[in-house]
């Protein structure tokens, strides 16, 4: 009966192990959506022509109306944002977080262009058929 009572002792504890690890993670889980996008979900090898090709400026202005459009719709309810200690106003408080997003997401590309993604990131050339549109 003993051990009965130790297995169902040792199942609650992993039980409750197993809430605290998902508690600690949900908060989490948006930017770790955000990683698993950028290194499994992109060609990288496609996206850094279209980057170095002059798709980088396209980049930048979307960064800029994204800090835009969230400065000025979500304002801090303080107004100010404390970022590592420090107290920055709205707009430069966006723009930490959306050029660390974009950082995160460069990161990702460089782990993929490296090829410590393996397998695990295996985009198959896609072999466009000619359409013949003379009919």
């Amino acid at each position: 009966m003993q051990l009965l009572y130790s297995l169902q002792n040792l199942l609650t504890a992993l039980l409750h192990v197993a809430a605290e690890l998902v508690l600690l993670v949900l908060p989490l889980t948006p930017l770790l959506i955000w990683i698993a996008f950028w290194l499994l979900g992109v060609n990288w090898v496609k996206l850094r022509q279209v980057l170095l090709s002059g798709g980088a400026i396209g980049v930048v202005l979307i960064m800029l109306m994204a800090i835009l459009t969230w400065g000025v719709i979500v304002p801090p309810e303080s107004g100010r944002h404390a970022i590592m200690g420090l107290s920055v106003s709205n707009f430069v408080g966006k723009t930490v977080y959306v050029t660390a997003l974009t950082v995160i997401a460069l990161l990702c590309g460089s782990v993929q262009l490296a090829g410590l993604c393996g397998p695990m990131c295996n985009f198959d050339d896609e072999t466009s058929e000619t359409v013949d549109h003379a009919h």
